[in-house]
């Protein structure tokens, strides 16, 4: 195996199915996937649990899920503690859980997220996720984080000047790899036609431009690759470079709302760390909470000129024979957006691309993946790349 003994590899991947899981507890998605990448992992048992969530304190009345987690999963002995950066919590426990091992200071640790939005019916739902903006300034004064994408959507449309028709492609697309993901909360494909029949959500989005919140629970297991238990059967994952950053929380405080700085410049920094440039990254796995973040994150990471990311998907290039896929096990718009959950299954599904495993919906000969979790308007922003490692 071409492994330095020091790189940092994901040695296990586990994740349970996102949807309205009425039946299943938050503590018993979580065990779930913990359990799986333990065993995909060929039984490693994590020192350290860092747990990506948003909303259990809320929703599902559980705070110090560390305590939780680590007991039911039976790991007696292991450090477990939450990591909050609101829709982003994932990509955060997941960057925790990284540096700890980087670090040395932890020999295996494990990334889980853990989301449980049926817990909370109704407006609740609603309610509860306007905790990711500004309380004093946004969320008092009745803001909500669709509700605030939605502005910006209508302004980058007047602004850059193109036909609304053209957001269809986007949700065409998740849709459409979601179709080979057995995993996803939508699993048939959708047409342009049934795009412009749809709905309308707020403002300009409609029911396909939002991605629906769910239930769910994926997992990583981190090692050093000179600890890896041998005769693993599937091919290692390198975490190559990692980023957190944050912006500034309201949205009125930012120089230029239409850019994401926090995700331009956590690019940058995890590249640099990987030590490639963008003309490297195979796909992308964005976060497509609305289609307005999937448009402003490809143009904050570079891979479109300002007010040009709209044209990406209409030509072709996000495809999965394109020269950059995107979302391609359906992204958070037809996976379905676990919230706090969802930087880790981001993980997940790239390493099953970059070990082959993808189905119907792989990604021809990739190499590197980019993988970015944004918190509400890109108030925070983590981004991996991830390295497949050949013998």
């Amino acid at each position: 195996m071409n492994t330095n003994r020091q790189d940092v590899v994901i040695a296990g991947i586990g994740q349970t199915d996102v949807g309205e899981l009425w039946d299943v507890s938050l503590r018993d998605l979580g065990v779930r996937a913990i359990q799986a990448a333990r065993e995909d992992a060929g039984g490693l048992v994590p020192q350290a649990l860092y747990i990506g969530n948003m909303l259990a304190a809320s929703a599902s009345h559980q705070a110090n899920l560390g305590a939780l987690l680590c007991e039911w999963a039976g790991l007696k002995g292991a450090e477990g503690t939450t990591v909050e950066a609101a829709d982003a919590s994932g990509g955060a426990a997941l960057r925790m859980a990284y540096m700890a091992v980087a670090s040395g200071m932890v020999d295996v640790a494990a990334a889980v997220g853990v989301e449980k939005a049926t817990d909370v019916l109704g407006s609740d739902i609603e309610s509860l996720s306007t905790r990711n903006l500004d309380a004093d300034y946004e969320a008092n004064e009745g803001q909500t984080p669709v509700g605030q994408a939605a502005l910006l959507m209508q302004r980058y449309l007047h602004e850059n000047q193109f036909p609304r028709e053209a957001l269809a492609a986007f949700p065409v697309i998740a849709h459409a790899n979601a179709v080979n993901n057995p995993h996803a909360m939508y699993r048939k494909p959708i047409k342009t036609e049934s795009y412009l029949k749809s709905g309308a959500v707020n403002g300009p989005f409609n029911l396909y431009d939002v991605a629906p919140l769910a239930d769910g629970a994926a997992a990583v297991v981190l090692t050093r690759a000179g600890l890896l238990p041998k005769g693993l059967a599937h091919p290692l994952v390198r975490l190559a470079g990692s980023s957190l950053v944050v912006d500034r929380l309201a949205l009125h405080d930012r120089q230029d709302p239409l850019f994401f700085e926090a995700a331009a410049v956590s690019v940058q920094r995890a590249c640099l760390k990987a030590g490639i440039s963008l003309a490297d990254v195979d796909f992308f796995e964005y976060s497509d909470i609305t289609t307005l973040h999937a448009i402003l994150s490809l143009e904050a990471a570079g891979f479109a000129q300002r007010g040009q990311g709209w044209k990406l998907a209409s030509d072709g290039n996000l495809l999965l024979t394109g020269s950059l896929p995107v979302a391609t096990l359906g992204g958070h718009k037809a996976r379905g957006n676990p919230i706090g959950a969802a930087g880790v299954y981001q993980a997940v599904e790239a390493c099953l691309q970059l070990r082959g495993e993808a189905g119907g919906s792989q990604v021809p000969h990739a190499r590197f993946g980019m993988i970015q979790s944004l918190a509400g308007t890109a108030s925070t922003a983590v981004t991996h790349i991830l390295e497949r490692r050949d013998a």
